[in-house]
């Protein structure tokens, strides 16, 4: 038996040269560098080699390498250079050992003797996987067994490389195989030198994020550990090749799944590469550098993205090109099957081989197919969080001018839809170029199935994508329309939400409702012209592999082409390959515009114009300056070229530990003056500097929905001394006894179920927790009684803020003469600025403010403020609020938490759907028509493979019955295509009606215990879905699920004995499905 192994392998019992001579010493085998004894030698060590990169593969990477910060990890030059220069070399040799196989196959009709191309093929493989993994992934390998790894390499190319020279000097020649072999060599020394070197200089950077040089500067304030940070992260961070493969990496979660309901704490958290900080950082440092390359010019953010990106483009672009080279050579197996069938077979056991390179043909389309979806996704998500994040940043900072142009409600439809649609684009961007790809291989293939007759079918397709131009152009125009008229609707809608209140008090309910009625009827008459586009897009395409068909057949009946079996399943099987992308052009097509108009929208926004806030914020130490604020003859104005500013001619200087309070008539300009300090009125002339960190407490209480905790931390690490001091000095110590859960306590939308004086206290205490250098405080005491306001100013503004620098702002001249200067505006300028008993000596105008203000409080509260400045009893308070901790509570209090359903739902959300508005009629003439097609298509290629090699039937008569079946199942497709199109225009008109009652007959407590963020999203991202994308999609998956049962029906009937294989199958999809459906 070993015997006839060698025999196949070499070929002859004992070995030859290339030149044909026998060499039967068993020295001179061993000597001779072209020896079979040689070739098997290196093939074992090949194997070796794969063997040990399987087992470090499948090993744990090192726990230390894990904690690197993926935003810092960069290729090296060293890496680089290694891994082009050896990943060449191994595709050459791949595509060597190809060629000589095919050589061998061509000549002698056989494979055998192996030695040869197996050698080529197996060195080809081992050196590209080796040298690309050691080059690329070796940072994520255990150091010891990677360097022994590259050690092992080196040597083996040492001894390939000698082998190679020796050969070259007998044969006095050399061969393309003694060049890659001597060029090993070198590539190998690069991959000894990385492991050493390269290997060094990462753990360095290791050990550096390990001491928190690059720890996130919030991570202590958010109270994060370094253990939360990195605690339970995702399998996919620490999976190797083979385990990201086949994801094996998602069987623990998947197992969790099938036992119990996954809820939020049981979700990893993402490698850091994929967090929305990382990727927002990623974009900002590219978008810095394309600043530096080209300043006088504005960067592109769709180029600083893909940059940000390219290698997970290119990756899955390199697995969709693998997809489309494996699904390319299902055809040319079949064409080489018939031939075997029929007695042409090239070499002994073709039929065999043909089977083995199907399976794996279609085994590797399976794993490339899916390892694209995964990764597009995957970036589309990344794309998206990144952009969502920069929307966010980009809102603090929109100037006054680019917040009358981008309202509330844009900015929510920016976040909702327009970023969703950007990140399902990266989805199908490979969709644009594979779709193409996919075409000209199929016009290949069939040039060799039915020769010049390819030319039809090229102009009939030719002839389709120009009839699609003005289509695409009209959607592209429909969908911008769209967009707008949904901006209008949600600006509404938002308006209507946030005021809910006042129009129900007011009964002004369906004066509002008609309004945002009369605006959906305006969008609902571009949805219709978006959507109808949409199904002429689907029919025009569904119904051109018919049309290339017509040609083609009758190209070959007028140039006389004879039709056999051979080709004409050779031309259905690649019409089949046609089929698919032609059907994805019109998707493609809709999924390239919506992004294009969606990513229009978002560059705009983010483009817009901006506050110059760098030029008001000075970087520096307070203790190193005189003053914390600074303003030197400065004119601010909220328009800009406006002729007359806001605040003219503004001159103010205030040290640390300093206290100015600001006063005047209503519209003075108060409010604006802190404003300009804050940068949010832009200067138009003069000098302001600003030093130090800034606290700003408005004149309405901002509440953000949350505890009372979280709102006076507001991302703050916990600090209990200094919350209790803080909770005394805001006098919210009575407050928080009086609330059932204490601090913890949940405050409803906008601080519904607190008073104002609570609200104000509230903003006041998370003001004084954030420990700024300089107080804003823009008339806080306007809320509360004037015993609690008195209270506040001696224990908050003389006390807590002895030492900062405070410009406070009052109506309330009650505590001017406690401060050190006073300030007196008007119109928009200071009067006069001095100590309070100056001004009122001094100036009239304060000498009226004051006299107005005794006038109407009828009592004055002077002597209280100057002679309790520091004696408010807080010992007991603060004794009794300690000994009464409340503890936090489980479950809701008033901000319910989202419903949601659990596990399989089962079909009421679908029927429930179809309900909407004659849904069941539509859905069933969709289905029906869907289902008559498939059939047609049966029929098609039943009459063909029955009447092919049929003598009673004429080649015209088989042509004309094909092509009638054909146009018959067309006429079908129109009317699936249109009844989609009804279906979802009238659910989601039925929908939207429903959902806007319901939203205008809630009661308030609705709208006090759901967040506005929640209500929003259902009008906005989730209206769209269900207008844009349910409809088509669920007539797909009912087609889907149609082609494949007839496709298996047909099967069972032609070969029953699939139902073997197909049965289990169909189980094991059917139980992954039922655990996959706990996940949702």
């Amino acid at each position: 038996m070993m015997e006839d192994l060698w025999l196949m392998f070499c070929g002859e019992s004992g070995c030859s040269d290339t030149s044909g001579k026998r060499s039967n010493s068993d020295f001179l085998r061993f000597s001779k560098p072209n020896s079979c004894i040689n070739h098997a030698f290196i093939i074992c060590f090949d194997v070796l080699l794969l063997v040990m990169l399987l087992f470090n593969l499948i090993q744990k990477s090192s726990a230390k390498r894990l904690h690197t910060l993926a935003r810092f990890q960069r290729f090296a030059p060293l890496q680089i250079i290694a891994a082009v220069l050896n990943g060449c070399l191994g595709l050459v040799y791949l595509v060597l050992g190809i060629w000589i196989l095919e050589e061998k196959l061509r000549k002698t009709q056989t494979a055998l003797p192996l030695n040869w191309w197996l050698l080529v093929l197996i060195q080809g493989v081992t050196w590209f996987v080796v040298s690309l993994t050691i080059s690329l992934r070796g940072s994520r390998l255990p150091r010891a067994p990677m360097r022994l790894l590259s050690i092992l390499t080196f040597l083996f190319s040492g001894i390939v490389c000698v082998l190679s020279i020796f050969a070259a000097i007998l044969s006095k020649k050399i061969s393309i195989k003694i060049a890659l072999d001597v060029l090993s060599f070198p590539g190998a020394l690069l991959l000894l030198i990385y492991a050493y070197k390269g290997n060094n200089h990462e753990e360095s950077d290791t050990k550096a994020s390990e001491s928190g040089l690059y720890d996130p500067l919030n991570g202590e304030a958010n109270g994060i550990s370094k253990t939360d940070s990195v605690g339970q992260v995702t399998g996919f961070s620490k999976a190797g090749f083979f385990s990201k493969l086949s994801f094996w990496w998602l069987n623990p979660l998947m197992k969790r799944g099938r036992e119990k309901t996954l809820e939020d704490e049981d979700i990893p958290s993402l490698r850091e590469a994929d967090r929305a900080e990382s990727c927002y950082l990623q974009f900002l440092d590219q978008l810095n550098k394309q600043k530096q390359i080209e300043p006088s010019s504005q960067p592109s953010i769709l180029r600083t993205i893909i940059i940000c990106h390219w290698k997970e483009i290119f990756v899955s672009g390199f697995f969709a090109l693998l997809k489309i080279l494996t699904i390319s050579a299902g055809p040319l197996l079949l064409n080489a099957f018939i031939l075997v069938a029929e007695g042409n077979t090239a070499f002994k056991y073709e039929g065999y081989v043909l089977a083995i390179a199907l399976f794996f043909a279609k085994s590797l389309e399976s794993l490339s197919q899916r390892q694209w979806y995964f990764r597009s996704r995957l970036i589309g998500l990344k794309v998206r969080s990144l952009l969502t994040a920069a929307i966010y940043k980009k809102q603090l900072r929109l100037s006054n001018a680019a917040r009358l142009t981008h309202s509330g409600g844009e900015i929510m439809n920016y976040v909702t839809v327009d970023a969703y649609r950007i990140g399902e684009f990266p989805f199908w961007f490979h969709q644009t170029w594979t779709t193409s790809l996919q075409l000209c291989i199929a016009l290949v293939i069939l040039f060799r199935a039915v020769g010049l007759a390819t030319v039809a079918a090229l102009v009939v397709i030719i002839l389709t994508v120009l009839c699609n131009t003005p289509l695409a152009k009209l959607q592209h125009k429909f969908q911008s329309k769209l967009m707008v008229a949904q901006d209008e609707r949600l600006k509404a809608c938002t308006e209507a939400l946030v005021n809910m209140k006042v129009l129900k008090l007011y009964a002004w309910e369906t004066h509002f409702k008609k309004v945002i009625e009369n605006l959906r009827k305006v969008e609902y008459k571009w949805l219709s012209a978006v959507q109808l586009r949409k199904a002429y897009n689907s029919f025009l395409f569904w119904s051109s592999p018919v049309l290339v068909s017509t040609a083609t057949f009758g190209a070959c009946y007028f140039l006389k082409i004879p039709l056999y079996a051979s080709n004409v399943f050779t031309f259905v099987a690649t019409l089949r390959l046609v089929q698919d992308p032609i059907r994805m052009i019109p998707d493609v097509i809709g999924v390239v515009i919506q992004a294009k108009v969606a990513f229009a929208r978002v560059v705009n926004f983010l483009e817009a114009p901006e506050l110059q806030g760098a030029t008001v914020r000075q970087k520096g130490n307070l203790e190193n300056v005189n003053h914390a604020i600074f303003i030197k003859s400065a004119n601010f104005s909220w328009e800009e070229n406006s002729l007359k500013p806001s605040l003219r001619n503004i001159s103010l200087e205030v040290r640390p530990g300093e206290k100015v309070a600001v006063c005047g008539e209503v519209g003075s300009g108060k409010s604006t003056l802190l404003a300009a300090i804050l940068g949010e009125v832009p200067k138009t002339e003069g000098t302001i500097q600003v030093y130090g960190k800034i606290a700003y407490v408005s004149q309405t209480a901002w509440i953000q929905t949350g505890s009372i905790r979280e709102n006076i931390l507001f991302g703050s690490s916990m600090d209990s001394q200094r919350y209790q001091e803080t909770l005394e000095r805001c006098s919210l110590v009575k407050d928080l006894e009086l609330l059932p859960y204490g601090d913890h306590t949940e405050i409803g939308e906008r601080g519904v179920n607190l008073s104002g004086g609570q609200k104000q206290r509230i903003q006041l205490a998370r003001a004084l927790y954030q420990d700024a250098d300089i107080y804003l405080l823009d008339d806080p005491f306007s809320a509360v009684d004037a015993h609690t306001a008195t209270s506040l100013f001696n224990e908050y503004v003389m006390g807590a803020l002895s030492e900062k620098a405070v410009l406070l702002v009052t109506h309330q001249v009650d505590f001017l003469p406690a401060f050190d200067s006073v300030l007196l505006m008007s119109d928009g300028e200071i009067l006069r600025a001095a100590s309070y008993h100056q001004l009122l000596s001094s100036s009239k105008e304060f000498q009226d403010l004051v006299n107005a203000h005794k006038e109407t409080a009828g009592s004055e509260r002077l002597a209280d403020v100057t002679s309790q400045k520091h004696g408010t009893p807080t010992k007991e308070i603060k004794k009794g609020y300690v000994d009464k901790q409340f503890k936090a509570p489980k479950g809701d209090q008033l901000i319910k938490q989202e419903e949601r359903e659990i596990g399989d739902t089962g079909l009421q959300p679908y029927i429930q759907y179809l309900k909407q508005n004659k849904g069941f009629l539509f859905f069933s003439l969709a289905g029906l028509s869907h289902l008559v097609f498939v059939f047609g298509q049966i029929s098609q290629n039943t009459w063909m493979a029955s009447n092919v090699d049929n003598p009673h039937v004429s080649t015209l008569r088989l042509i004309v019955v094909y092509l009638v079946i054909g146009f018959t199942s067309t006429a079908f497709l129109l009317c699936r295509s249109l009844s989609t199109v009804f279906l979802g225009l009238r659910s989601s008109q039925s929908l939207f009606s429903q959902l806007l009652n319901s939203l205008f007959r809630a009661p308030m407590s609705f709208y006090d215990s759901t967040p506005l963020g929640r209500i929003l999203s259902r009008v906005s991202s989730d209206l769209s879905i269900v207008d844009l994308d349910i409809p088509f999609s669920l007539i797909f998956a009912i087609g889907a699920t149609t082609n494949a049962y007839t496709n298996l029906g047909v099967l069972a009937v032609v070969t029953w004995q699939v139902l073997f294989v197909s049965i289990p199958v169909i189980f094991v999809a059917i139980r992954l499905q039922v655990i996959l459906c706990k996940f949702s």
